[in-house]
């Protein structure tokens, strides 16, 4: 989609402050209309408040990321064709996020600059990231020039997300020539500690170019990714003045000052930047806009900013998907106590169904806890015991078991448990239209603890993402958040099991959790080797069995369900490993036990 620049019209204004709308929209990726719906309605409350710049996030139009939609080239015309639709719809100075398609065939992500219904002018976004979940590279060209937007008191640098994390990005080249704040539409994904480190980053930006930074994030769930918005405003002295909402869509205005002209300065090794001028004329005689009432900034902690990811990305994923609702298999465990809170909040207790699925082996204090966890939620409960199923199939099996040698852990037994639970599982899912929440963690998931086709089955996972210590931490958060037990403390604190034979521990499988969880973030997270984990003070025993168990299992990660990532390497994009893969991680020698 290549557009030629409209002519700028001369400009008259009498305001003292220059109004940003920051339109933090819930985006879905290949709705394209729905989209187009969502950047007018935002543009119009905009137009209600005298904004004169919006700014949308990062590819708006098509949601983000788009992935190998962006290889179609019947995609790309449905682009054009709504946006140039669009387009004629807006009057108001606005920054829109969307792919740009040029003459040469080359891809852009791209910035476009929108005023009275034309195209005024399109930034191309200069560094592409191609690392952890993001694959820029794959899809776009590279943009090689920086652009300034020339408004009544006020000069525009535009960038696009990835180009303000580089000290050396377009953000410093527009500043030197002239621009004195810089507007960034991002599509920054969730994980913990992100919002510190992008209010570092930006504080850093502003201090060494002495600009304002104006910073518009995309909101909502998408496949795995969760956007969290949180969308700011940057003062030169690198203080935060202004922040949208977290986890949901948002408005955020914001008023900066006309600031006196900035005379441009020569710097090593510079890009090249454009310039255009605003288009939208303002009469003379215009009043001074209203003052903004005061927006107080919330504060909030990361198992907060981790529970509302998971209840965002599960809602999203539901939402946009089609269903009416999910189905989940209650075990009277803290995974799927979790799950089940995380799904009533996402998407209300009537869109949410229990089932539990009794055992011998279920002790009746975990049925009490299944009971009380439903009433507290509120939701509807089928049970089905397994037994007798259970029985047919050893009966089925017995003639060929019968000649093998003895299983001492009865591992097809218990296996079998968990699949007979699936089957129910997906036979709801199937004859009620409801999505299966799986309720495996990310500890479990690590290690290969779990059932292919059993317990490992679903649509989506709600905590895949979570460590097992993590899922303790945020069941308490939730009683607190709701200042009522909703998760029993009685599943709080029970030692850890399955219950699929008599008197089972997690801990008989796999290390302590406690012991675990320090070892998995350490090795699956941040790539350290076993000698650095050793030395950081963990046993060598623990840690050769763990990184065993992590190697041995990436088969099993490979068929899992996706889920909500919220830490900065979850399985699945983030870390791609071979499943036939010989290397070890410890000493030639030491034993694999």
């Amino acid at each position: 989609m290549a557009w030629e620049a409209a002519k700028p019209l001369q400009v008259f204004s009498n305001k003292r402050m220059v109004r940003y709308a920051l339109a933090q929209i819930n985006a879905t990726v290949g709705d394209l209309e729905g989209n187009a719906e969502r950047i007018l309605a935002a543009i119009g409350q905009s137009r209600l408040s005298s904004a004169d710049l919006v700014v949308l996030p990062e590819l708006a139009l098509t949601g983000y990321p788009p992935e190998d939609l962006l290889l179609k080239p019947g995609f790309h015309d449905a682009c054009e064709k709504v946006f140039g639709e669009l387009v004629e719809q807006i009057e108001q100075r606005t920054l829109i996020g969307c792919p740009l398609r040029e003459g040469d065939g080359r891809l852009y992500n791209a910035a476009v600059l929108v005023e009275d219904r034309r195209v005024s002018a399109v930034y191309r976004k200069v560094l592409l990231p191609n690392y952890s979940v993001f694959d820029e590279k794959r899809y776009f060209s590279r943009g090689m020039k920086g652009l300034l937007l020339e408004m009544p008191g006020q000069t525009v640098g535009i960038q696009i997300c990835e180009d303000a994390w580089d000290p050396a990005g377009p953000a410093r080249d527009e500043a030197a020539a002239g621009a004195q704040v810089i507007a960034n539409l991002s599509a920054s994904p969730f994980s913990s500690q992100k919002q510190e480190r992008r209010e570092e980053t930006f504080a850093r930006l502003c201090k060494d170019n002495n600009v304002w930074f104006v910073y518009c994030n995309l909101v909502g769930g998408q496949d795995g990714l969760v956007f969290d918005g949180g969308s700011m405003v940057v003062a030169p002295s690198g203080e935060v003045v202004a922040r949208a909402k977290e986890f949901e869509a948002d408005l955020l205005l914001v008023d900066i000052p006309e600031l006196p002209k900035k005379e441009s300065r020569e710097i090593e090794n510079a890009r090249p930047v454009d310039r255009c001028s605003a288009r939208v004329a303002t009469e003379p005689e215009a009043e001074e806009k209203k003052p903004l009432e005061t927006r107080a900034t919330e504060e909030t902690s990361l198992l907060e900013q981790t529970y509302r990811a998971l209840v965002l990305g599960v809602g999203d994923y539901v939402r946009k998907n089609g269903f009416t609702g999910v189905v989940i298999g209650l075990s009277g465990g803290i995974d799927s106590a979790l799950t089940a809170a995380v799904a009533v909040d996402a998407l209300g207790s009537e869109n949410v169904l229990g089932v539990t699925m009794p055992s011998r082996f279920s002790s009746s204090e975990i049925r009490s806890d299944v009971d009380r966890l439903v009433e507290s939620l509120g939701i509807r409960l089928h049970t089905f015991p397994i037994e007798e199923t259970l029985d047919k199939f050893r009966q089925l099996l017995e003639p060929v078991f019968a000649s093998l040698e003895e299983d001492p852990e009865n591992l097809t037994d218990q296996n079998l448990q968990a699949r007979i639970r699936a089957v129910y599982l997906m036979a709801l899912s199937n004859r009620l239209g409801l999505l299966v929440l799986n309720t495996s963690n990310k500890s479990e998931t690590a290690v290969g603890y779990g059932t292919l086709y059993g317990d490992m089955i679903g649509g989506y996972a709600a905590i895949q993402d979570v460590f097992k210590t993590q899922v303790w931490a945020l069941s308490r958060y939730v009683n607190e958040k709701h200042a009522r037990e909703i998760i029993p403390e009685s599943t709080i604190e029970r030692v850890p099991t399955a219950e699929l034979r008599p008197e089972q521990k997690d801990s008989d499988s796999i290390p302590e959790y406690s012991l675990l969880d320090p070892i998995l973030k350490m090795y699956v997270e941040e790539d350290r080797s076993y000698e650095e984990i050793i030395t950081a003070g963990h046993d060598a025993a623990t840690v050769r069995k763990a990184i065993r168990l992590v190697d041995r299992n990436e088969f099993k990660r490979r068929q899992a369900v996706p889920g909500v990532r919220v830490t900065p390497k979850a399985f699945g994009k983030d870390r791609r490993l071979p499943i036939t893969n010989r290397f070890r991680q410890w000493h030639r020698g030491a034993t694999d036990e």
